[in-house]
């Protein structure tokens, strides 16, 4: 005897395969991202971060300690366990942004950095200032402008520079700069004389890389070589912190403890929550994390770091070897450089090659709003780098941008 078929209720069928071709949906989604997803540089990416996981549960303790009072005792492992929170949450976002297309990742470019400039202008007005600094600004929860900037000011410099492929008389060179000019006004009324220097040098890749005359570059070079000397004469903040780093400091100063508790534990370090030295580190978690490293994990792992961040960049630089999209170039390359540029920066100044910034450690360091900022900014990159893997690649990208000839028309027939 057969069995009956389900009695049949309105709208039910219809509500389940819709479900089905959501899920469908999702899933196809998914293997799309996956396969177009550059899985060498989320890899690196993933990388970083667990290093960033263990640094800060060593670090951790250097800082709870400092910070406790005699009212409040915080755990040693208050700032590992709020990392991780962190983490969580920006990873989430990394990959959210990773899904992005091309188009949506310039308008989130675009309006971003729209928004965190109107934000830096409200900074002076309603900002609140941490360790001697009004960089912050509250609404409901307190961040850095800048810091969200970062991603921002890459992608809508890398769009203005693309337009010179539409119409090659576009001042483009003239409202870059302009828009440079006034960020880094705004930086130094905070005062930020490490953000400066780090949106400058994104600013200046960007502008070589799109073309550029040879003539405007060394004009921009030597307008720079004079803004650093206004900057050394004019902004007390800028001269202070030269002068600081060229005198050498003395044995208190907190770049001089960095340096000796990065070379405090050898090749191989002194072993998880035995180092000494980075009890006495101000700011262990954030913007001297390297020198925990070097302490408790040794210069290889030291090494292994900087390592990870050229293999970042040499990454996205294979990747955009034959990009055709001259937007998805010069963002990507913005993005690389706004990364690995602010990583060296602190690394330099961890081994006092560099004066003080307080700038973290992309990936690595300890934060909050900037931890969320950064794997923004590497979500960005993702979603920019993605590429069909069944497509080819016939207009050289950056090899062309760079000056190599491309295969002419005889070569690719043969």
């Amino acid at each position: 005897m057969s069995a009956s078929p389900p009695p049949y209720v309105p709208g039910v069928g219809e509500r389940l395969a819709y479900a089905d071709r959501q899920r469908g949906t999702k899933a196809s989604e998914l293997r799309i991202w996956w396969r177009e997803v550059d899985r060498v540089l989320l890899g690196l990416i993933f990388a970083l971060m667990l290093i960033g996981t263990a640094a800060v549960a060593a670090a951790s303790p250097a800082t709870a300690r400092r910070l406790s009072t005699g009212d409040v005792t915080l755990p040693e492992l208050y700032f590992w366990f709020a990392h991780i929170r962190w983490q969580i949450i920006g990873v989430a976002v990394m990959i959210g942004a990773s899904f992005l297309s091309r188009d949506n990742a310039r308008r989130l470019g675009i309006v971003l950095a729209g928004s965190m400039v109107v934000a830096l202008m409200l900074v002076p007005l309603i900002g609140y200032e941490v360790n001697g600094a009004k960089r912050w600004i509250r609404f409901g929860l307190g961040f850095q402008p800048s810091a969200f900037l970062k991603p921002g000011f890459a992608i809508a410099m890398a769009w203005i520079l693309s337009w010179r492929l539409k119409d090659p008389d576009l001042p483009v060179l003239a409202i870059v700069s302009g828009l440079m000019a006034l960020i880094a006004l705004l930086l130094m009324m905070q005062p930020n004389l490490g953000a400066t220097i780090l949106f400058t040098g994104v600013w200046f890749v960007l502008v070589m890389l799109s073309g550029v005359s040879m003539k405007k570059i060394a004009g921009i070079v030597i307008g720079g070589i004079t803004g650093v000397l206004a900057a050394y004469f004019f902004y007390g903040n800028a001269r202070n912190r030269i002068d600081s780093f060229l005198a050498g400091g003395t044995a208190f100063d907190q770049v001089d403890l960095a340096q000796k508790t990065l070379l405090g534990g050898g090749w191989t370090g002194t072993g998880f929550w035995l180092g000494m030295k980075k009890m006495s580190l101000p700011e262990a978690h954030t913007d001297y994390v390297f020198s925990v490293i070097g302490e408790e994990f040794g210069l290889l792992v030291c090494a292994l770091v900087v390592i990870l961040y050229l293999a970042i960049i040499a990454r996205v630089l294979v990747r955009l070897a034959d990009e055709e999209n001259l937007f998805a170039l010069l963002a990507s390359a913005g993005l690389a450089t706004q990364i690995g540029g602010q990583a060296f920066i602190n690394i330099l100044v961890n081994l006092q090659l560099f004066p003080s910034k307080g700038m973290t450690l992309p990936l690595v360091s300890y934060g909050g709003s900037s931890t969320i900022a950064v794997c923004l900014a590497v979500g960005l990159l993702l979603a920019l780098t993605r590429r069909n893997p069944f497509l080819t690649r016939e207009t050289p990208g950056l090899r062309s941008l760079l000056g190599e000839r491309g295969p002419t028309d005889k070569e690719k027939g043969a």
